[in-house]
């Protein structure tokens, strides 16, 4: 079985584990990690290496793209301390502690190999916490750490992984310069993000009526990002998520309805198989790596991988209460207190955050990163211990974290948000036809007969009153007679007035912060859907029959 039989027979694995997840009472990543071991284990199944240069290029871009383009940039914006706390303080702080353990108890880590370990393990994975967390309904605000934590961690992870090995190489380290180098990588990398973020919307705005070429500029976006930080040795992570911010900022204004609708199903069919085949990746790689100790007493490296991982896992938990419970809640504005109707912010909540460490691709792909030999030829110290405890902080933080979230949730009595979601998404709707029945009234900018204005006049009164709950639901007799073609075209024309309203007053929103972004793209997917029926309607009618 050659490797592209393997790719083909590993998504047909995927595809059908997909139809039964939801059976299965795990999280999905730790379903096809569990598979990719058992794949690993068959005597048919070729061993696959995972490149690292494969993870960061390939892998890497499109999921943190496609996460920072779902996060609401005024939420993240909000939260930016405790996430900067997290995905920065936090990141060095784990490193360290994990070198201190490594190197004074596991033999023949020096403190360079040592500070290696730490900033290979220090990273929450953003793949594995979004699989995880995803529609189990907690706290907005705790969903907004948590990601946007997943979304940095990574950039100043690499950066104290890259002057870890430079020490190792060199056999010096100098504090000064790895910290100035942090501000020009990370500077640079946002930098970078932002000019081809720019870029790209002004190519958006110039692309008209090709859903096609827009949709394939969406999926090269997140790789021209990060090779054009990397070619100015900046963060290519940064430079992704900052680009996936600014485009996501500007992406109402510049995309059409039938760009928006392909190319949400594009990528969510791409994010489906990446999210997949990484974790399955991973347990592919888990046997053989056991395997290497088999003959070297494995009982001894168990211990120390456990070690490691209850190092990685308690400082994040020490961190989260000692160090960053003031930062992260307790410091909520009056206004938000008064005006936010989430569960009520208490030690729970910091649990959750606390809890939410699980480690993934990013920590695989930089241990498998880690270079064969030195300057002078000799095989890199420790690679294979490193790349072993990687691997063992992975399981153990995916298996027992990920397991446990839900259970946590449901032991603590965490009411989820779903029904403040649903009235959120009602109260949207109120608005908006609130100030349709008003556009109507004041503002309407062609020239529409009466009875088409009547007609759409009591459409959205109808749906006042629904929304508003001051009336009870009435039969509504829709007077329109096939055949005045008139009637029926003008009626489409002035529908189609009152969606460009309506998509001006969500840009509005989001602008203002007024809803959060889960329930605009709601109503906006919805706008969508209309307008391509109205307009498939406005087709056949120009046509004729």
């Amino acid at each position: 079985m050659d490797n592209f039989t393997v790719v083909i027979f590993i998504i047909t694995i995927l595809l059908v584990l997909s139809a039964f997840a939801n059976k299965i009472k795990l999280p999905y990543p730790i379903i096809l990690l569990a598979m990719g071991i058992v794949l690993g284990l068959l005597p048919f199944v070729p061993h696959l290496q995972l490149d690292p240069e494969i993870v960061f290029l390939i892998f890497l871009p499109p999921l943190l793209y496609d996460a920072s383009v779902k996060t609401s940039w005024l939420d993240f914006k909000k939260e930016i301390r405790p996430i900067s706390t997290l995905a920065i303080t936090l990141v060095f702080c784990t490193t360290i502690a994990v070198a201190i353990a490594a190197h004074y108890f596991i033999p023949g880590f020096t403190w360079p190999l040592a500070f290696v370990l730490g900033a290979i393990v220090s990273p929450p994975d953003a793949v594995a916490t979004t699989s995880i967390t995803k529609g189990m309904g907690l706290n907005r605000r705790v969903i907004t750490i948590i990601e946007g934590e997943s979304l940095l961690n990574d950039a100043s992870a690499l950066i104290a992984y890259r002057y870890a090995v430079a020490a190792v190489l060199s056999g010096s380290f100098v504090f000064w310069k790895a910290g100035l180098g942090f501000l020009l990588v990370s500077a640079g990398g946002i930098a970078a993000g932002l000019a081809v973020g720019y870029i790209m919307v002004f190519a958006h705005k110039k692309i008209t009526d090709n859903p096609i070429i827009e949709t394939t500029l969406s999926l090269l976006t997140p790789f021209i990002a990060y090779i054009v930080a990397e070619g100015f040795h900046a963060s290519g992570i940064l430079a992704v998520v900052s680009a996936g911010f600014f485009i996501s900022w500007h992406s109402r204004e510049v995309l059409t309805f039938q760009t928006r609708l392909q190319t949400n199903v594009v990528w969510d069919t791409v994010i489906f198989l990446l999210n997949g085949l990484v974790f399955i990746f991973m347990g592919l790689q888990i046997p053989e790596v056991i395997g290497r100790f088999k003959e070297h007493g494995i009982g001894h490296m168990l211990l120390y991988g456990l070690l490691i991982s209850v190092v990685t896992i308690l400082i994040r938990i020490i961190w989260v209460f000692a160090g960053a419970y003031h930062q992260i809640f307790s410091r909520r504005r009056a206004k938000d207190v008064v005006e936010s109707e989430d569960e009520p912010i208490s030690w729970k909540n910091v649990l959750l955050v606390a809890w939410t460490g699980t480690r993934g691709v990013v920590s695989l792909a930089t241990a498998l990163a880690l270079p064969l030999t030195l300057s002078n030829n000799e095989a890199f110290p420790q690679r294979d211990h490193i790349l072993f405890f990687t691997f063992m902080v992975i399981l153990i933080t995916l298996v027992v974290q990920g397991s446990t979230l839900p259970l946590l949730v449901r032991t603590l009595g965490i009411k989820t948000e779903e029904h403040l979601q649903k009235k959120e998404d009602k109260d949207l709707q109120l608005t908006l036809t609130e100030n349709i029945l008003r556009f109507i009234e004041n503002d309407f900018p062609i020239k529409t007969d009466d009875k088409v204005m009547e007609q759409i006049r009591k459409t959205y009164q109808f749906n006042l009153s629904i929304l508003s709950q001051n009336k009870k639901r009435q039969p509504f007799n829709n007077p329109v007679n096939a055949s005045q073609l008139n009637f029926i075209s003008q009626m489409l024309a002035a529908q189609i007035e009152i969606i460009q309203f309506q998509r001006n007053l969500l840009i509005k929103f989001q602008k203002e912060g007024t809803f959060n972004e889960e329930t605009i793209t709601t109503a906006e997917r919805e706008l969508d859907i209309e307008e391509l029926r109205m307009n498939n309607m406005m087709i056949k009618r120009i046509e004729g029959p």
